[in-house]
């Protein structure tokens, strides 16, 4: 496990477009066709990073309470799946189910998305407004594994202040996980 930040992605950017295998539906996915009437968070995670599995839960709770408040949630792993095979689209469609996820688990086999999203790390949260700007690009919250259980906080803010049409959180603190596993 390689400890890594998130990179810089500025507020204001337009989310980049993107269609990627749903492993849970088994049908592509755009990011045109999956976004929210309020926003979007898009997450890079992947299925073995202890970082992911300390946050999953909390995943799990926040999509299902602001789905309904109209932000919708895709996950997407680019992990390489050559040297890291369990987080191959079987596996992670096994893990999708068993923890009931209530937003696509997308697979970025060319790993080209988290490139043109400069994806850094698992977990790396991008949250954009209806129009697909960007007004949130940091850490779910200040926990980690081994630690305190995971509250959100950070995200449940961005979220509430975009719902609320407030201005973006002022400082944003870089996500910290496993460094994505490029080919």
């Amino acid at each position: 496990m390689s400890l890594t930040h998130s990179n810089i992605f500025n507020i204001g950017k337009i989310a980049p477009n993107f269609t990627l295998l749903d492993v849970i539906s088994d049908k592509k996915i755009s990011l045109e066709e999956s976004r929210g009437q309020k926003g979007t968070v898009i997450m890079f995670i992947c299925n073995h990073c202890p970082f992911v599995i300390h946050v999953n839960e909390q995943l799990v709770s926040i999509a299902n309470e602001y789905i309904e408040k109209g932000i919708e949630f895709i996950a997407i792993s680019s992990n390489d799946i050559e040297n890291y095979p369990q987080d191959a689209p079987l596996y992670m469609k096994e893990v999708a189910q068993k923890l009931n996820y209530p937003f696509p688990y997308l697979f970025d086999e060319t790993q080209q998305v988290a490139k043109q999203y400069d994806a850094a790390c698992t977990p790396d949260f991008y949250l954009f407004d209806e129009n697909l700007k960007a007004v949130y690009h940091g850490q779910l919250d200040d926990t980690r594994p081994k630690g305190a259980k995971s509250d959100g906080k950070d995200l449940r803010l961005a979220m509430e202040k975009l719902i609320a049409n407030q201005e973006p959180i002022e400082t944003q603190k870089p996500s910290v996980g496993c460094n994505i596993k490029w080919k």
